[in-house]
């Protein structure tokens, strides 16, 4: 009986010991080289100097210049780490409020943060926007892509190694429609499988004048509620804070185009 019990120990041990490699075996982690192929088919793109001197991309190249954007990506990152929240909307009460500027600054920030992999989509199908800031031509629209009717490897671009982005070349046709499909939350659960970012940042009409954000937001995990200093009334910021909340998670609410520069925050806030 001792000894068919030590058997018994002894088979128990060798079992245990194994069991991890088993468990490794039966779910396999995805091999890294299929997710670098993913990103390494996407089109890249750089910058010049003298086009982000132009559209005020202050974050191109790092530096004091571009404290601001790299405050908010990393206070963006801590409270998407805390929460496991990876779709963040970037929206504003009304246009012209510095939203897609900070979308653009946001790809050359988070493109420094090596360790992490960003997708930036502009969502806001009726102009050109990010495409525009950014000085790049594009064949199609994201709208193109949400619709199926364009593979996001044929139509993303890639700065860097770890940040892709979907532009638009032009106005989109039925937005709103486009936006609240079932086809859009598809597209995008594929993108998030496909690619894997840690975190997407999408680019959404502003709230005031179109329904496009209001059937979308249910597919993102939180939103930003960007401001323009001086411009965007109280009511407008909240009005606009309580309507995010019916949808989405509030992130926070970010002040662009503020007169108060180094002195009172030590970095240039509201440079957007």
């Amino acid at each position: 009986m001792e000894k068919l019990q030590a058997a018994i120990e002894k088979a128990r041990r060798q079992r245990d010991g194994k069991s991890p490699v088993r468990r490794s075996q039966e779910r396999p982690a995805k091999p890294p080289a299929s997710m670098s192929e993913a990103w390494a088919e996407l089109k890249p793109f750089e910058l010049s100097s003298s086009l982000a001197q132009k559209n005020r991309l202050v974050s191109l190249n790092g530096g004091s210049s571009a404290g601001p954007f790299d405050m908010l990506r990393t206070r963006i990152l801590q409270q998407a780490i805390n929460n496991g929240w990876k779709r963040i909307a970037l929206v504003s009460p009304h246009s012209a409020c510095g939203k897609t500027t900070t979308a653009a600054n946001l790809i050359f920030s988070f493109g420094r943060q090596s360790d992490l992999r960003t997708m930036v989509l502009d969502l806001d199908l009726r102009r050109q926007g990010l495409a525009k800031v950014l000085g790049l031509q594009c064949d199609g629209n994201m709208g193109d892509v949400l619709q199926g009717k364009k593979s996001f490897a044929d139509h993303g671009r890639r700065f860097g190694d770890n940040v892709a982005v979907g532009l638009n070349s032009g106005e989109v046709v039925n937005a709103s429609e486009i936006l609240q499909s079932s086809q859009t939350k598809a597209v995008l659960d594929e993108l998030q499988d496909d690619y894997e970012p840690d975190v997407m940042l999408l680019d959404m009409p502003p709230l005031i004048g179109a329904d496009d954000n209001f059937g979308f937001l249910q597919n993102v995990d939180c939103a930003i509620l960007l401001a323009e200093a001086e411009r965007s009334t109280i009511e407008q910021v909240d009005v606009a804070e309580r309507q995010l909340s019916e949808l989405t998670t509030v992130m926070g609410v970010v002040l662009n185009k503020s007169r108060f520069g180094d002195s009172a925050y030590g970095y240039g806030y509201g440079t957007a």
